[in-house]
Order: structure tokens, then C-alpha cells, then sequence
């Protein structure tokens, strides 16, 4: 049987959780944070998504807070008893001086399952955003479901970066081929918003200039102050790295 469930994340700049609303599978907990950040990891209370599922966190990051949510395990998507797709939409918002640390375990797209996911990103003007994704496509020795995700992130109601993906049977053809993932089964990106990247002559950070980042992973400016690091990589250990590297270097900067 099929459900739905919304939960609900409000963060203030004095650390407090106005509002921390977990919901079915969605199971929210404060944890012990680093440094400044007041810090929310996803429990996963049941197993989701399951096909037919309807599944959507909402996240406030209001003006001047610091929010690290993470996640307790990776997200597993099942398929479900009638075949019917499932969704899992994230919408963030995070306001003005304020930041966002978006940092969840991979997502697993078991044989079978078909999950269509969305994220959707409000940024204020000066708000910074660390936020990865990573798809790992089929459990060990088995093929992947139907994955498809779309990010889209607005600054000051602006576009900064709006893209879809999909891989699996039920994908466009070619996402298994040698201009997508060569065969890889592990997948994702890290988006770096830092709004010192837009400066006035002479003043602030210097954009990052785009670099490969070992055998498959690449780091590119956006059309913004923002970067983006995408790789491939046969496992979910190698695909973190690819990502941990690029995020070092950015915040080296």
C-alpha cells in the first residue's frame, strides 16, 4: 500500500528548530553538530520509497542560520506492489546570510523500482549552498530501476542551474553509453554556492576555474557565483571521493 508523507524543517540563526516535523518514513532527529551549524539527520523510520509513494521534506534555512541535514543511512527506492512510480520531492529555501549543508548518504535505485525525484532550491542573494547527490544505480550484482532526478536552483528568483537526469530501463536510450556513464554504476554532484564569488574589481574570491578531478570527475564554473563537480565512478566509495575532492577544493579557496 502506497503513502504519502510530507516532514517539515525550520531552522532559526540562534539554533534553535522552530519547526522539526517527521512524518511516516521520514523520521527527523537533531544530532550533535561541527562548528557552527545546528545540524537534522534523516532517520529512515520504514522502508521508502516504495513504488506508488508520495514522499516530500521541506526545508527553511531562515535569515542568517546555518543548517547541516544529513542522513542516518542510504535511501533505498523499492519498488511497490502495483508497478506505480514513486516520488520524493525536497524543497529548500535558504534566506538571506544564511546557509545550507546538504549532505544525504546515496540514493539506490534497487531492480524494478522507479522513482522520480525532484529538488528544488530557493536561494537569497547572499545565501550559500553545499548541496551532493549521489545515485547509485542497482544493489550489488543486480541492474538498476528507473531513476529520474531534476535540480533546479534559483538565486534571488534568478536561474542559476536547471537540469534533469535519467538512467535505467524505463530511460531515454544511451544513459548507459560512453557520453554518460560508460558503464559506470555509481553517479552524482556537488553544487558549491558561495556568493563572494561575484565581487567588485580587485575585491573577494576568484571563481573557480574549471579542472578535471582524476579519471572521471570534472569541476566547472556556473554562470553565477557557484560551481559544480559531476563524476562517475564504479562504486559508491570512489564516487565519494571524487566529490570530497572537489569540495575540498572550493572551500580552500
Amino acid at each position: 500500500m502506497s503513502l504519502r508523507a510530507t516532514a517539515r524543517i525550520a531552522a532559526e540563526a540562534d539554533g534553535s528548530l522552530p519547526v522539526l516535523e517527521s512524518d511516516g518514513p521520514l523520521a527527523l532527529r537533531r544530532t550533535r553538530a561541527p562548528g557552527p551549524y545546528t545540524r537534522v539527520t534523516v532517520v529512515g523510520a520504514m522502508s521508502a520509497p516504495l513504488g506508488g509513494d508520495r514522499l516530500l521534506l521541506e526545508t527553511e534555512v531562515r535569515d542568517g542560520a546555518r543548517l547541516l541535514v544529513d542522513s542516518a543511512a542510504a535511501t533505498v527506492a523499492l519498488p511497490g506492489a502495483d508497478g506505480a512510480p514513486a516520488t520524493y520531492d525536497l524543497a529548500l529555501t535558504v534566506g538571506a546570510g544564511a546557509e545550507l549543508r546538504w549532505l544525504p548518504e546515496q540514493l539506490v535505485s534497487a531492480a524494478g523500482s522507479e522513482l522520480r525525484m525532484r529538488t528544488t532550491v530557493e536561494l537569497a542573494a547572499d545565501a550559500r549552498l553545499v548541496l551532493r547527490e549521489e545515485q547509485i544505480l542497482g544493489r550489488h550484482g543486480e541492474e538498476p530501476g528507473t531513476l529520474t532526478t531534476r535540480l533546479t536552483v534559483r538565486r534571488a528568483g534568478r536561474p542559476l542551474l536547471d537540469q534533469e537526469l535519467a538512467y535505467g530501463p524505463g530511460a531515454p536510450g544511451g544513459w548507459d553509453g560512453p557520453a554518460v556513464l560508460g558503464g559506470h554504476r555509481a553517479t552524482g554532484q556537488l553544487l558549491f554556492v558561495d556568493p563572494d564569488f561575484v565581487t567588485e574589481a580587485g575585491k573577494g574570491n576568484k571563481p573557480p576555474e574549471a579542472r578535471l578531478l582524476g579519471e572521471h570527475a570534472v569541476l566547472v564554473p556556473l554562470a553565477g557565483p557557484a560551481a559544480l563537480v559531476t563524476a562517475v565512478a564504479p562504486d559508491a566509495l570512489a564516487l565519494r571521493r571524487a566529490l570530497d575532492e572537489g569540495l575540498a577544493l572550493l572551500t580552500s579557496k
